[in-house]
């Protein structure tokens, strides 16, 4: 067992910034000695004499002997996993390399149809058939939630011979579901079950917070660190434990999603991250919860909002406190809308909006008066903007009923294909990934059949101030098809 307190790839990397030695190496600004004097401005040049290769005394990322091995043995243990990886392309190289360990062209993967465009990308790069589930919907804040266990046993049942079970855990707004019911009918049929835990790596460490997916059972999970602990944006990490994932297959697959040139300043990150946690996760979660709860008692009792609680309900089991949706649209405003003013003029920035909430993460890098700032921005808007004009709710929202796929997405992406005014696609087949970002959830995928509910849906969020993603035309003027 390794002692906690040590952080072995950070102090390596740290004795190789003030070793005395002539590089001729990349990277090519050589320790920082030919960075750009505007960006070592930015930065501080001490930064960049960190930014170093793959020397021996660092060790390898794929081929892990001695530094790195030691600090992802580390983080199993911190997390609770019995491997972890360590991810430099984000969460989304580590949702595509679960999918491309677990299922081959052809074989069947049951997940939410409100997963991550990551989850669509291993899809297309592994060939596996989604067979997938409606989440449940909450229609007050038009937002979607888990799947539920009963409609996965459905589905289980009508597809015995799926590969894997991949959900989402806990969704962006801090929902999760019956995440150990969900593995118990999964390992029924000896099929491993995946999880996107991408914001719920601080799980592992308070017992006020969700149980984490390993705890609940999952066999595999992704998280990105860097969302709500201390990692550098893009340091992830992808855990396993049990016998029914195979570690060669993960890490060939990260071979393929994964940069052969990883950052070593990201690494290091994640390291740190797991020595911050590992000694004063609880703490530093105690007071997180603290700071979230000041808030939310705070801003619910606002007139015109509403805050998302803790509810027992299909799809909703537990939801992570530090997560805060606020429903806007008593007050007149689209999230869009409520953004902004908060963003420019009483500058305070939100996660994300969408069409009648705002989305907060509170981590440990919030202080109090963070909190006092983000109650002062919503008593303003709820002192100026109380009105009774209605937002009228789209025909859609986040309720993926509708959605009909009709061809693998591999299939989509790679079929020749034609660009049509958008007023033309209806009843096509999509060829690309049509996605309001964040929180990254596509709202039309390659495969699916494009209908006229999401096509005024898209439209709305775009008229309202959302972004859309993924497609070639982010104007939506046009959009991509498979040919007939």
């Amino acid at each position: 067992m390794f002692d906690q307190k040590e952080a072995p790839l950070l102090d390596a990397i740290k004795r190789c910034t003030v070793k005395s030695h002539t590089p001729f190496y990349t990277p090519g600004h050589k320790r920082g000695q030919g960075i750009s004097p505007v960006l070592a401005d930015l930065l501080g040049e001490k930064l960049f004499r960190a930014d170093l290769t793959e020397l021996a005394e660092l060790d390898s990322l794929f081929s892990p002997q001695g530094v790195i091995r030691a600090a992802q043995t580390l983080a199993a243990e911190a997390f609770g996993a019995s491997q972890t990886w360590f991810l430099v392309n984000g969460s989304t190289c580590g949702i595509e390399a679960a999918i491309l360990a677990t299922c081959g062209t052809g074989d069947k993967i049951i997940l939410p149809r409100n997963v991550h465009s990551s989850a669509i990308a291993g899809l297309i790069l592994s060939g596996a058939i989604p067979i997938f589930i409606n989440p449940e919907y909450d229609p007050v804040f038009d937002i979607a939630h888990s799947i539920t266990p009963n409609t996965l046993e459905a589905a289980l049942q009508q597809h015995p011979d799926t590969k894997a079970v991949l959900t989402v855990y806990p969704t962006y707004y801090g929902v999760c579901g019956d995440l150990a019911a969900i593995a118990h009918i999964t390992h029924q049929y000896n099929i491993p079950l995946l999880v996107d835990e991408a914001h719920g790596a601080h799980f592992a460490f308070h017992s006020e917070l969700p149980t984490s997916a390993l705890a609940a059972g999952a066999d595999l999970t992704v998280q990105s660190i860097h969302k709500v602990l201390g990692a550098m944006t893009q340091a992830s990490m992808l855990h396993i434990q049990g016998e029914r994932i195979d570690s060669d297959r993960i890490s060939k697959a990260l071979q393929l999603v994964q940069s052969t040139s990883p950052s070593y300043i990201l690494l290091a990150s994640l390291d740190a991250a797991r020595q911050q946690m590992a000694l004063d996760g609880e703490q530093l979660m105690s007071r997180t919860l603290q700071l979230a709860d000041i808030a939310r008692t705070k801003i619910s009792q606002l007139t015109g909002l509403s805050v998302l609680q803790p509810q027992l309900s299909p799809g909703f089991r537990e939801l992570d406190q530090t997560r805060l949706t606020i429903k806007v649209s008593k007050l007149g405003l689209t999230g869009f809308e409520a953004e902004e003013i908060l963003d420019e003029k009483l500058g305070v920035t939100a996660e994300f909006s969408s069409l009648h909430n705002l989305t907060f993460i509170i981590s440990l890098g919030n202080t109090v008066n963070d909190i006092q700032q983000l109650i002062q921005g919503f008593n303003l808007l709820s002192e100026k903007y109380l009105c009774n004009r209605v937002i009228i709710k789209p025909a859609l929202g986040q309720n993926f009923a509708e959605y009909t796929m009709q061809i693998s997405p591999r299939d989509a992406f790679f079929a020749s294909s034609e660009t049509l005014p958008i007023e033309q696609t209806s009843d096509r087949i999509c060829a690309e990934i049509v996605c309001p970002y964040p929180p990254g959830i596509p709202v039309l995928m390659p495969g699916e059949i494009i209908t006229t509910t999401a096509l005024i849906y898209l439209q709305q969020i775009q008229a309202m101030g959302g972004i859309i993603s993924g497609c070639a035309d982010s104007s939506l003027q046009t959009l991509k098809v498979v040919q007939r």
